[in-house]
């Protein structure tokens, strides 16, 4: 079969660049890549069969520049263009700049993208095209005091939201008049930096929400398809973390109405191509239109492993003029699927974003299990893009199997290098919550309100990780024993007895004596009244441990930090050093560090821009005062006052770019 195209170009970078160039590839079609001077050596450019350098690492300069995009494929004589999600995505300037050049649009008509691309008017066009919505204010709010009095006309809480926005950015929720003026200046502010808009709108805040969307598909000759719905209720500062589909929550009356509306806004709007429209939606299964996207989402792989189908290669045919290949009544849904995103971020310092180079990366693989990725071994994180790193997805034939499949892989998966939530997403999939599908877009807020801290442990927990720690350190031992047993007169005796001791997160170190006997393919741990037998490989510098525990599958990412081994499982993370008993008394005596005193300084909680300060040299502050405004990953964070006090000396300027833990200000 002839392909849709001869060539196409991406107007992306990271994971979804990688997984266009996949189904354009299967489909013989050449790719183009683009790339700034930060991803000149990125995972995509490596993939694709041509690359275009577009400009310098800023976004604005690179991967936003219209001028640049259009240019590039008439060098390359590209024929098409799939703006993959973010960047120039949902940008209709950009649609009709390709059309005016004679490029096609792998997307929705550029009067579609603008007419969903305002959050204020699409939901005009909702309520016209009969789709439930929630109440507020739909018309744009000029100042801090008009959005209090519109939050009392609408009722609290409320939440204040860009017009131009998307991906969590340019949204607060207050529930009092000073959280509402804080709210509607940060909106102001975010909305403008992330979209060059900063109208803000009001609308009410619905308790215990779902955040359910539906998966849309339109050609250019009238037909239009829905592909079931996801549930992505699993958010932090309304970001999705965790996705999957189908809803555990939907029965088959919701789902069929949510996916009619969605059907009749995608018709009203002409929509063709891949779309999303997302629903919010209440204890009672009422629903509320929240917005249309109007590009491929980030979780469009939970959809196609219940589907079958192939979104980007549907979307790639749609823009070459094909008619869907199916009608609603073909649309079967079989399965199911979970995606889990893993970040370059630190969960125990407030998901920190964390930059560096990935010294080690190797993804799991096995039945059910893909994963989504623009990263390679060797490759740069870099403080000018998302921290994504890439999207596990796993799929069964249960909700359960595809849990514990995805709980499974987490475990199997070796990074290092930097910071990632790799213990976090393994702790949401374990939590009662979220197996029994009880999940709100609250729920990280509720599980972990002071933070994450790790998984906890139970006894048999600290067992099976101290009896981890017991066979890797022997097996350390076995092989010191035989390079040292070679030379003339020396024989290392390999110790049976040791003291493994544990440093469980938030408590004092826990001491553990045992007894490791090797057995076949492993070793028995024994201690405490516990029996641990282990089975598999257990090389020092493999950083896995893939077998068995006491004949159930386990497994644990194992590395060596000093004379210390880090644990990683099942969402919990230790350092355990396995030493002698005499040993083992000596570092009991052993001095506590003392972290030093900070709590005089604000120190800057990540890599990003100092946008402001609010406040001056011995000016006096109270408690949850604002003191500046930080912006990482296009996200504005404000950083209040943790007590009273008075500022004694502004160690940093608007404008400057900070490092983790760098002064912004002094306290007297």
């Amino acid at each position: 079969m002839k392909p849709p195209f001869r060539k196409i170009l991406i107007a992306n970078r990271g994971e979804i660049a990688c997984r266009v160039i996949r189904t354009a590839r299967r489909l013989g079609i050449r790719t183009v890549a683009v790339y700034s001077d930060a991803d000149a050596d990125a995972l995509h450019v490596r993939d694709a069969d041509e690359a275009v350098r577009i400009g310098p690492p800023p976004s604005a300069q690179s991967y936003l520049k219209i001028e640049a995009i259009v240019a590039a494929c008439k060098e390359t004589g590209a024929e098409a263009v799939h703006p993959g999600y973010g960047f120039l995505s949902e940008r209709a300037a950009f649609a009709e700049a390709l059309k005016a050049a004679g490029i096609v649009f792998i997307g929705p008509e550029p009067e579609a993208i603008r007419a969903m691309g305002d959050k204020i008017e699409s939901k005009k066009l909702a309520q016209a095209a009969g789709v439930s919505t929630v109440p507020g204010h739909l018309e744009a709010i000029k100042d801090a005091e008009a959005a209090v009095g519109i939050a009392h006309k609408v009722g609290f809480p409320v939440m204040i939201k860009a017009s131009a926005g998307g991906g969590g950015k340019g949204m607060r929720i207050a529930r009092t008049d000073a959280e509402v003026r804080e709210g509607f200046q940060s909106a102001t502010n975010e909305a403008k930096s992330s979209f060059g808009d900063d109208r803000v709108f009001i609308e009410r805040y619905i308790e215990e929400p779902r955040h359910i969307e539906i998966q849309v598909l339109g050609d250019g000759h009238g037909n239009v398809v829905y592909l079931g719905e996801r549930e992505c209720s699993v958010q932090r500062r309304h970001q999705k973390v965790l996705e999957e589909a189908p809803s555990p929550f939907l029965d088959a009356k919701t789902r069929k109405a949510m996916g009619e509306q969605a059907v009749a806004l995608s018709k009203a709007v002409k929509y063709r191509s891949a779309g999303t429209v997302e629903f919010i939606v209440d204890k009672d299964r009422n629903f509320y239109f929240l917005e249309m996207n109007t590009r491929l989402q980030v979780e469009h792989p939970v959809t196609e492993l219940v589907t079958g189908l192939d979104l980007v290669e549907l979307m790639i045919r749609i823009a070459a003029g094909e008619k869907l290949p199916f009608a609603q009544k073909d649309v079967k849904v079989q399965g199911w699927a979970v995606e889990a995103r893993l970040y370059a971020e630190d969960p125990r310092r407030s998901f920190l974003p964390a930059i560096g180079r990935l010294t080690r990366y190797r993804p799991p693989v096995g039945d059910g299990i893909r994963v989504d990725t623009g990263v390679y071994e060797g490759a740069e994180i870099s403080m000018h893009y998302d921290p994504m790193i890439a999207k596990l997805v796993s799929s069964g034939r249960t909700r359960e199997e595809a849990i514990d499949r995805a709980r499974a892989a987490l475990d199997r998966y070796e990074i290092d290098g930097v910071g990632h939530n790799l213990d976090f997403l393994a702790a949401l999939l374990a939590l009662p919550r979220f197996r029994e599908g009880r999940i709100t877009t609250n729920l990280i807020a509720e599980e972990y309100p002071q933070g994450f801290k790790g998984a906890p442990a139970t006894e048999a927990d600290r067992h099976l990780l101290a009896a981890l720690a017991a066979a890797f350190q022997r097996r350390l031992a076995e092989r010191d024993a035989m390079i040292d047993g070679q030379l003339p007169g020396r024989r290392l005796q390999v110790a049976t007895d040791w003291v493994v001791r544990l440093a469980v997160e938030g408590a004092d170190p826990l001491d553990l004596p045992v007894s490791i006997q090797p057995a076949e393919h492993g070793y028995d741990v024994t201690g405490g009244g516990h029996v641990v037998a282990l089975r598999g490989e257990f090389a020092p510098g493999t950083m896995l441990f893939d077998g068995t525990a006491n004949g159930e599958p386990c497994a644990a990412r194992v590395s060596r930090h000093g004379i210390a081994w880090r644990i990683a499982r099942a969402g919990r993370s230790v350092e355990a050093q396995a030493v002698s008993a005499d040993a083992a008394r000596y570092l009991a005596l052993m001095p506590k560090k003392v972290a030093p005193d900070l709590s005089r300084f604000l120190l800057s909680p990540m890599p990003g821009l100092l946008v402001s300060v609010a406040v001056k040299p011995g000016q006096e502050v109270k408690a949850g005062e604002p003191l500046a405004v930080v912006e990482a990953m296009k996200m504005e964070n404000v950083l209040k006052a943790p007590q009273d006090g008075r500022v004694a000396v502004v160690h940093a300027n608007a404008g400057d770019s900070l490092a983790v833990d760098q002064k912004i200000l002094e306290f007297a």
